[in-house]
Order: C-alpha cells, then structure tokens, then sequence
C-alpha cells in the first residue's frame, strides 16, 4: 500500500477513535485523559491529540480545574437534527439491508415488550421464499430466537417470573420446561446469539444477535430467518456469524462502545 493509502486509513481510525471518545463522554460523564484511553485501550498521546481536534471544533469541552472533558454544546446543536421517533429503524436498516442482500434471507429488527417480541423493521432477501409482513406482529419470548435474545440479558428474577407463566407449546418442537430454556438462555449468552427452530412455526428457523445502547442494554434483536432446508445445523455456524457482526454494527452505529 502506498503512502496515500495508508494516510487514508490512518485518518479513519483517528475518526473511529475520535467518534470513540465521544461515546465514552457520553456514557461515563467528564473523564480524564488516562481514563478515555484506559476505556479505550488506546495510548493517551493518541486520545490527547484527538480531544485537542474535538475541543476545537466544541465536541468536546475541558474542565480547566479537573483537567477532565465533556461533551460540548456543539453536539447537543447537531443532537437536535435527529428525530427521535424512527431512530433504531433509521440507525438499523442500511446493516439490515446489507446483511439480508449477503445471505438472501429475511432480516427483522425486533424489540421486547412484556412476555412479547415485536418486529418494528423487516428487509427481504432476495433468496427468501415468502414475503410475509413481519412488521407490527407480536411472538412469544421462549418460542422465538429473538425472544431468547432478550430472556438472556434480563434480569433473572424477571426471567424466573416470565418462565414461571404457562407457555404455550406451538410446536412439536417449541421448549416449554424452564429449566431447558434456562439452559438454552446461557447458551445465547455464551454464543453471542440465539436460535430457534420450528419452535414457533414448522419449516422457519431463525437466528437472533442483541442490539446494545450507548450503557450495554439489550434494546433490540437483529434476526435473520427462513426455511430449515437453508437454517440448519450446516449452515447457521456461518450465517451467525455474519448476524453477530450485524448486531455489533448496529449497536456501535447507537452508541455502544467499540473498543481498540
């Protein structure tokens, strides 16, 4: 690579990082130097150069006494462009569209509301078979991928609370024994992702990967599904991978820390 080429990248990294740094301020509050970069995991000369840049555009603001920065009133400026109202979807479709184009499935942003999983978002891939409108419908916590998602990162007297309810058998196939999904809900959180197949419907199986928010909290599920012959046992290794790598974009693309 020549030396245009690696100034290139080495300006997308200083904007990485300088985008980094931000999210760390916003998170954590006034920080220091040595913090930013021991969040980061990056050296302080580098966090000290960016926060100069940022401070002089008035991203950033320094507490002269404390030495420590801020957000600065500049970005409360340019947060006031954003709408509210469709942010997740807004932030999630062009990932979803990218990710439905490269494994030709159906992708599907959902989010957690009660013992019920809501799909707010839905991309078709140009492989899937039906054009059902996922977007509005409601599914059960324990039948689902997504819902499993969520079962996983809640805490576990609430978990404990929801399993307790009787759950509905859709299938030959759906997981209605607490204790077998508790052991399927530390399987998605050592995965990093959660499965279900014909739990809820015969012939559909789906993957689902967490969205996180700016503090880590699960607010939503990215979920790719279609049929078994395509989901299975030979396949979902690969397609969860590039799920997880979905979800991890989109929650960076909302805030959640990206280290390094």
């Amino acid at each position: 690579m020549g030396s245009k080429g690696r100034a290139r990248d080495n300006s997308v990294q200083s904007v990485d990082r300088a985008v980094s740094i931000l999210q760390v301020l916003a998170a954590r509050g006034p920080s220091g130097v040595t913090d930013i970069a021991e969040a980061l995991e990056i050296h302080k000369s580098s966090v000290f150069r960016l926060l100069a840049t940022l401070e002089a555009r008035g991203l950033v603001e320094q507490d002269n006494e404390r030495g420590r920065y801020r957000i600065g009133y500049t970005m409360v400026e340019l947060a006031g462009g954003v709408t509210k109202g469709d942010d997740l979807s807004l932030l999630s479709r062009p990932v979803c569209r990218e990710l439905a184009a490269a494994v030709g499935e159906t992708v599907n942003l959902a989010v957690h509301e009660g013992d019920e999983v809501i799909s707010i978002d839905q991309v078709i891939g140009n492989a899937a078979i039906t054009s059902i409108d996922w977007i509005g419908k409601r599914t059960p916590l324990h039948a689902t991928s997504a819902g499993k998602v969520f079962l996983a990162h809640l805490p576990q007297d609430e978990v404990t609370e929801i399993l307790a309810q009787p759950l509905e058998e859709y299938t030959e196939y759906t997981v209605t024994d607490p204790a077998l999904l508790k052991e399927q809900l530390q399987t998605v959180r050592e995965l990093g992702y959660g499965v279900a197949s014909e739990e809820h419907e015969i012939g559909l199986a789906a993957l689902s990967a967490p969205v996180r928010s700016l503090n880590g909290e699960v607010v939503a599920a990215v979920t790719l599904s279609g049929p078994t012959f395509r989901i299975n046992d030979h396949t979902i290794s690969g397609l969860a991978e590039q799920l997880v790598a979905a979800g991890d974009k989109i929650s960076w693309r909302k805030g959640y820390l990206r280290r390094g």
